[in-house]
């Protein structure tokens, strides 16, 4: 195990840690010249076309005698879930930092679960080669987020591959693998009077924490281990100590970046397990695997289960395609442990899902996702968030959508959700952020500064960050601006359910929830937008939004109108009069009768930009 290092690479978004990887890979020989490509560890079709990592993904290394386990993590807030698994399966983090962009809001969120985790941090300053590279501006910086001296800092580029074997080599200097998660070792040493060598030769038999897994067609359930003590031979009977599920490890082994079987997997090292589980929530994230004949007295501390808090209602433009949603999104929850879903029904778009996202980054990579892979043609309703809503009776209940609020009668209170916010930005661009953010009805909870940069830590309702609040931060600080957020709990507010009606019929897929201080406003907004999406008809169309009973807003989408009388030749009045009275009167049977198709569009109207 002394000659085992387990780290992984931690950055905001775009700055440089698949290509570092692709560097390391490249100088350790890992990869060949001729297998080499860009980001080579984003194997996903949409990460490689968006530029961005979504899943994690571990690589074997092997540098001047010792054997590196790497972990590339994403950089996007929506998938911070991935880097907090990471952390617990590894020792140290290399912290990149970009040397045109300074430290960014996710470079500050990455640095503090690092830190929780009690990891050995190697900065690193990339893009050193470029023109715009502010080197002395930003090692000053990270000098005073980590308090390190400007000899640890290291310069590299991972375009040319500059200072990547400094970065290699300061790793071997690093922690070695440890046989015990610090926690679960200072917890044994506190009940026995023994050493800590002692605790790690003689403590309990075979555990692995599974940091990630996946459903593969032809092998069937992959889980990614972190073994910390013992060792999993090849076909062993294993046991999943949470789950209570027992399986067979079919093949193990570990990635270079493909799969290389092995004999069997020893502690400290990083790795995969081919087993028989039909299903992913037999062999859970963040469980501990133990050996089926000798199993483990106590589990590893796994991962707090991530919650989702982004809901929006997935409908197939054909009913007919319903049962392939639903068979397609079983898939790909299978690899995502962050994805929930429940079925739905509305009385316009029939059958579908209402599913549960980290943010709007994983609702559109999902959509994306259901579109390509499996080629659903579909209509997504507006995201909203859930809610908690008292009931007279002191119940609690939590909705996810507008649409299951119960009659107000018996509704005491409703408590939506606030996030904590962190933006990093230029210390002359702090004006207008803080008019954004009071106009998000948020407020400023604290502000400070890292050399020529702000921090502004805030606290606003989610429900209104949903749809355009990053892009309005990047409007107002001319995409220097970087964001991060946590949740924070439920307020009680006074919030209405804003509804809304095309030609007298309510639309449950369209309501909104709101606080009343904004209802007017979004009402108008969004009855101009519908009547741009929702195409004329032969007779008039009321588009209404209501609080109850009472209308608030209302548009009006005018008849084509039809002239009935031209083929009168004659300037007879009276038989003019009879047919636009008889066209009167179908148009009125038409209203009455008359179903309007209400196209994909009308669903997404709150997304669309002024």
């Amino acid at each position: 195990m002394d000659k085992i290092r387990n780290f992984c690479i931690i950055a905001h978004i775009d700055h440089g840690k698949s290509t570092i990887a692709d560097r390391m890979m490249e100088l350790s020989g890992t990869v060949s010249k001729r297998e080499m490509k860009d980001q080579l560890l984003d194997s996903m079709e949409l990460e490689r076309e968006k530029g961005i990592t979504i899943k994690l993904t571990p690589v074997t290394m092997h540098w001047k005698g010792y054997t590196l386990n790497l972990i590339d993590t994403p950089g996007h807030v929506d998938f911070s879930y991935e880097v907090s698994r990471s952390l617990q399966a590894v020792e140290a983090a290399v912290l990149v930092v970009d040397a045109t962009q300074g430290i960014q809001a996710q470079t500050l969120a990455n640095v503090y679960l690092a830190l929780e985790q009690d990891l050995k941090i190697i900065p690193v300053i990339n893009k050193v080669d470029l023109p715009a590279a502010d080197v002395p501006g930003v090692a000053a910086q990270i000098i005073n987020l980590l308090g390190c001296s400007r000899d640890e800092i290291i310069e590299a580029s991972g375009k040319t591959g500059y200072g990547v074997d400094k970065i290699l080599d300061r790793i071997v200097e690093g922690p070695a693998a440890t046989a015990c998660p610090s926690d679960t070792l200072q917890a044994a040493l506190a009940k026995s009077s023994c050493s800590a060598e002692h605790v790690v030769a003689t403590g309990p038999s075979t555990r692995a924490l599974i940091f990630d897994s996946y459903f593969d067609d032809y092998r069937g359930v992959v889980l990614y281990v972190r073994i910390f003590e013992g060792e999993i031979p090849k076909n062993a009977e294993i046991l999943m100590m949470a789950a209570g599920t027992k399986g067979l490890a079919l093949e193990v082994g570990v990635l270079t970046p493909k799969m290389s079987p092995q004999e069997k997997l020893s502690a400290g090292q990083i790795g995969y397990i081919v087993t028989n589980l039909k299903t992913t929530r037999e062999a859970r994230v963040g469980d501990t695997v133990t050996l089926a004949k000798a199993p483990a007295s106590e589990a590893l501390p796994g991962y707090k289960h991530v919650l989702p808090f982004v809901y929006a209602g997935f409908f197939p433009v054909s009913n007919d395609q319903y049962k392939d949603l639903k068979e397609a999104i079983e898939k790909l929850a299978l690899s995502d442990s962050a994805l929930a879903y429940e079925p739905e029904n509305s009385p316009v778009l029939g059958f579908g899902l209402r599913i549960g996202f980290l943010g709007l980054l994983h609702m559109d990579i999902i959509r994306e996702r259901l579109e390509r892979e499996f080629n659903l043609d579909l209509i997504v309703t507006n995201p909203s968030t859930n809610y908690e809503v008292v009931l007279n009776n002191g119940e609690v209940i939590e909705i996810k959508s507008a649409a299951d609020l119960p009659d107000m009668s018996e509704v005491l209170e409703i408590r939506e959700p606030w996030v904590k916010g962190e933006i990093i930005l230029p210390k002359s661009m702090i004006g207008n952020v803080l008019d954004l953010i009071n106009k998000k009805r948020g407020h400023q909870t604290s502000l400070s500064y890292i050399e020529d940069r702000a921090v502004i830590d805030f606290e606003a309702p989610m429900a209104n960050l949903l749809t355009d609040f990053y892009d309005q931060l990047k409007s107002a600080t001319s995409g220097y601006a970087s964001f991060n957020y946590e949740l924070n709990g439920y307020r009680s507010e006074d919030l209405v359910r804003v509804d809304f009606l095309v030609g007298g019929h309510k639309i449950d897929a369209l309501s909104i929830m709101c606080h009343r201080s904004e209802a007017d406003a979004i009402g108008r907004e969004t009855t101009k937008k519908l009547k741009e999406v929702i195409p004329r008809q032969n007779y008039e169309v009321a588009l209404q939004a209501a609080i109850g009973a009472r209308i608030i807003a209302r548009e009006t989408i005018g008849a084509y109108r039809k002239d009935v009388t031209v083929k009168i030749h004659t300037g007879d009045r009276d038989r003019k009069a009879k047919l636009l009275e008889k066209q009167k009167r179908g148009k009125a049977r038409m209203k009455r009768f008359g179903k309007i198709d209400i196209p994909s569009e009308a669903f997404t109207v709150m997304l669309k930009r002024d």
